[in-house]
């Protein structure tokens, strides 16, 4: 199948952990609904309904650092209160990512039913931008983790003739990493999850075939 593979670059993100609580910790990458979102919200496609059964894979091209913040976030707690006054309101932890450089790639997934496939939208979309409709800016999960860049080009060493190696997503029934494929935004009775870990190998332009994920609703 023919993938489109794409450099993602975002200045500071965090992709929240799902049992994290008081303190907010971050996962070391995006879980692969996240990638897919991003991917929906390049082409301007807002029924995340439309591509599922596409396959997606990702790669981390560096380590990015990862810091620590202060901030206050806003719950209900008293009702006669306004929003974020008094009790509403708490400090939180929040773990960041700086410098996230990503290898993303998309194809046309065998449960894939859409008359035109995610991958050969988003290589439309990168060919001629003007073409899609879409609003807002591209983030990578929340709406404040902006992307800094998308292209179809790999940059120095990646297309060098010595890239240096890069950690796959690959999934492991026995990985140490429990991330949403598919998510509920109501609850979490409808989320499908699925387990994963990270492995250092060598830099291909095409994935392995263990990195890549169908993200598909529960069954």
């Amino acid at each position: 199948m023919v993938s489109v593979g794409l450099y993602v670059t975002v200045p500071i993100a965090s992709f929240r952990a799902p049992q994290a609580r008081e303190y907010l910790e971050t996962l070391p990458c995006p879980p692969p609904s996240t990638v897919y979102g991003m991917l929906l919200a390049l082409v301007g496609e807002p029924d995340r309904l439309q591509h599922r059964g596409a396959e997606v894979a990702v790669a981390l091209l560096t380590e990015p650092a990862r810091s620590t913040l202060l901030r206050t976030a806003w719950r209900i707690k008293d009702r006669r209160l306004s929003p974020g006054v008094g009790n509403n309101r708490r400090p939180d932890f929040q773990e960041v990512l700086t410098g996230v450089e990503l290898g993303v790639w998309v194809r046309h997934g065998k449960d894939e039913t859409a008359p035109v496939s995610l991958a050969e939208r988003v290589g439309q979309a990168l060919r001629d931008p003007a073409s899609v409709q879409r609003f807002g800016g591209l983030s990578l999960g929340e709406s404040p983790y902006l992307v800094d860049e998308i292209s179809p080009r790999f940059p120095p060493p990646w297309d060098g003739p010595e890239p240096p190696p890069v950690r796959w997503l690959v999934a492991d029934v026995r990985g140490n990493l429990a991330l949403p494929i598919w998510p509920d935004h109501v609850g979490s009775a409808g989320t499908r999850w699925g387990q994963f870990r990270l492995e250092t190998a060598a830099w291909t332009p095409e994935p392995p075939e263990e990195a890549w994920v169908a993200v598909n609703p529960p069954s």
